[in-house]
């Protein structure tokens, strides 16, 4: 067998594992063994780039963030759909297309039910059957390019099977399965950021991510429904149960519960089968999407400005509950937000029990007068988030007094602080039992301080048993006291302890990052550590100079020095260093501006002597600025093999174009 054979072979064989798992949930092999396969077929492109195809399952990697999306137009409009909330309001859509028809209106017409998809419309346009652009409804007639973000996701073929010859449109669905939205959920709390309302909002915030790596790790799936073809072209389909058939031929995902309705009443019972049949879904579905199906009848129908006469959502009601609110407790987050949630009488609600319920902040509880005792109607907002929609307020208790929110951490004792600007109440002690349960899991994450082997049930048991009072005391942790610990042991215990002390070492970056000082992230971590070089530089700026650090400004300086100030925390960066932790860099930092400073670079395509990364990195290290996109002030574009469209827009803005031996020797030159 040849290597294109063989290339040809495993991308097939890949293709269909994944359709199999992403679209049918029906593997046939184990994820090592399709783990196997991705690593073969890697090594192999990487070691014949002459045989790279774009339309390869190992194409689905993030590039670099992008700085904004592009606006394309649609091949038709994307419209929206009229609703129907009730049986007599589907047999008035059923009178309306009967009379558009010109037909009596107890006519049988047959219809395709189809569940509502709670989620993200999307247009994927394919040429020859290979993913050459995708774009998000925006406003119907023109969305936003995102077409690298949407090559991530693991149901969108990039490369349809038996395809169809010229172009084709195919319309569908992006959305989040409960269990990712609830993941996504959990780390936005983890990072103190507010959770998403429902996985509709997830879905849509996800894919509008510059970055693409970041949405691949979101989990996002796809359904698809549609298919347009260009003006002069033949359908692909009469009907549109043919659509969706010929759809799952090509290996698009499909939704398959849609059924094909004889007639409006049909189309009623399937409707109230799915109000209840839905909670077992794991995705989020809001009501049923009914279709003409025969496309000629369509034509017929037309549109008006916004909806297809010849379609409808069905829309399931809110789901509401009555129960007692027994009483409004805090909770404190990772960075000190203190924040208010409701500790519920347990009611079942859209088939699950509910006992808490978000608050979200004190002018909320004001807001929505809610007490403790109070009867209150609660609600699942996008069927996943309990809410507390408001009081019965004939109900309310006589002796009833209005919420206050506690002026003092309910954790350690100290006082909460509010800043001017802001709506949340804040615990600013890092050592506070409550924080430091999270914060360990942040303090030791990869991109902060980097200890492998502590996870959250070890967190938990840290400071629950008194070993671990603040990130301090893990660097006195010995192997003896680790091993007596559930589920520890003498290994665990030794790895652990290696690991920790590994980490002693860290460049004070990550050490900035991981005590979890509120605005200051990663990038905030690297720019206060290149201004300062040093800890103590840091603890002994005043605002102004804070501010003053190129990446830094005034609000992450303000949170910074507020920090600090607090003595606590700067006993713990105390107790750091008395433990060993670096409190100063060993790289020398440039006197002045780089070599390559005021000057701004896009990479493109793939490079032979370095990744991506890497190359960013060493013209950021000489003072340059790397970009995703070109503009009229990209300085240059470095471009490797395959550059893709990015070449051609900076040829034609006349933008300097540098091959990698070009570029090369602009390090090498700018470096010496």
């Amino acid at each position: 067998m040849t290597i294109a054979e063989r290339l040809a072979r495993l991308r097939a064989q890949i293709r269909h594992h994944e359709e199999r798992y992403y679209v049918h949930d029906a593997p046939e092999i184990t994820d090592a063994e399709f783990d196997g396969l991705m690593r073969e077929l890697a090594a192999l492109e990487a070691t014949h780039p002459e045989h790279q195809d774009p339309s390869s399952p190992t194409a689905r990697v993030g590039g670099r963030p992008a700085e904004g999306f592009e606006t394309v137009s649609h091949l038709a409009p994307m419209l929206s759909l009229d609703n129907a909330y009730s049986a007599e309001e589907l047999h008035e859509f059923h009178g309306r297309v009967c009379r558009g028809l010109e037909i009596p209106e107890d006519s049988p017409v047959d219809y395709v039910a189809e569940l509502k998809i709670d989620g993200l419309s999307i247009a994927l346009t394919y040429e020859d059957g290979r993913l050459v652009r995708a774009a998000t409804r925006g406003d119907g007639v023109r969305g936003e390019d995102v077409t690298q973000n949407v090559r991530v996701i693991r149901t969108v073929p990039l490369l349809l099977r038996d395809p169809p010859a010229g172009s084709v449109e195919i319309r569908g669905e992006v959305y989040l399965p409960r269990a990712a939205f609830q993941k996504m959920n959990d780390e936005r709390e983890q990072a103190e950021e507010p959770a998403f309302a429902n996985p509709r909002n997830a879905a849509a915030g996800a894919i509008r991510t510059l970055d693409p790596a970041a949405v691949a790790s979101r989990g996002l799936r796809a359904f698809t429904y549609q298919v347009l073809t260009r003006a002069g072209a033949p359908p692909v389909a009469a009907t549109h149960a043919d659509t969706l058939e010929r759809l799952t031929a090509w290996g698009c995902p499909v939704e398959r519960h849609w059924r094909r309705c004889r007639g409006i009443a049909a189309v009623a019972e399937f409707c109230e089968t799915w109000r209840e049949q839905r909670h077992g879904l794991p995705f989020d579905t809001d009501g049923v999407v009914i279709k003409v199906d025969e496309l000629p009848l369509r034509d017929r129908l037309g549109a008006t400005a916004k909806f297809p006469r010849w379609a409808t959502a069905f829309k399931f009601p809110a789901e509401q509950a009555r129960t007692r609110l027994i009483r409004i407790d805090v909770n404190v987050g990772r960075t000190g937000a203190v924040t208010p949630f409701a500790v519920l009488e347990p009611v079942r609600l859209s088939g699950t029990t509910v006992q808490l319920a978000t608050l979200h902040n004190e002018q909320e509880v004001a807001r929505r007068d809610v007490r403790n005792g109070d009867l209150v109607i609660v609600e699942k907002g996008g069927e996943i988030i309990p809410k507390v929609i408001g009081p019965v307020l004939s109900e309310r208790p006589a002796d009833s007094v209005p919420w206050v929110m506690p002026q003092t951490c309910p954790a350690c004792g100290s006082a909460l602080v509010k800043p001017e600007d802001e709506v949340v109440w804040r615990c600013e002690n890092a050592s506070c039992p409550a924080r430091l349960r999270r914060g360990l899991m942040h303090f030791a994450a990869r991109r902060a301080m980097d200890i492998e082997g502590l996870g959250e049930s070890l967190a938990d048991q840290l400071v629950g048993s008194g070993l671990v009072r603040d990130y301090a005391d893990l660097y006195r942790l010995d192997v003896e006291a680790l091993a007596n610990l559930e589920r520890m042991g003498q290994k665990s215990a030794t790895n652990l302890v290696a690991a920790i002390d590994t980490s002693r070492r860290n460049e004070i970056w990550r050490l900035l990052h991981a005590v979890g000082i509120r605005h200051v992230g990663e990038g905030g971590a690297r720019a206060l550590a290149n201004g300062f070089g040093s800890i103590p530089g840091i603890r002994q700026a005043p605002v102004e100079v804070l501010g003053a650090v190129p990446d830094v400004g005034p609000v992450m300086a303000r949170s910074v020095r507020s920090f600090l100030d607090e003595p606590r925390n700067a006993a713990l960066f105390d107790r750091l260093a008395a433990a060993g932790v670096r409190m100063e860099d060993d790289t020398p930092r440039p006197a002045g501006p780089g070599p390559l400073a005021g000057r701004t670079y896009v990479i493109t395509g793939t490079l032979g002597a370095m990744s991506r990364e890497a190359a960013t990195e060493a013209l950021q290290a000489l003072g340059a600025k790397v970009s995703g996109s070109v503009s009229k002030k990209t300085s240059g574009l470095i471009a490797g093999a395959e550059p893709g469209s990015k070449l051609e827009k900076a040829t034609a803005a006349g933008v300097p174009i540098l091959d990698e031996a070009a570029f090369l020797a602009l390090i090498m030159r700018t470096s010496s």
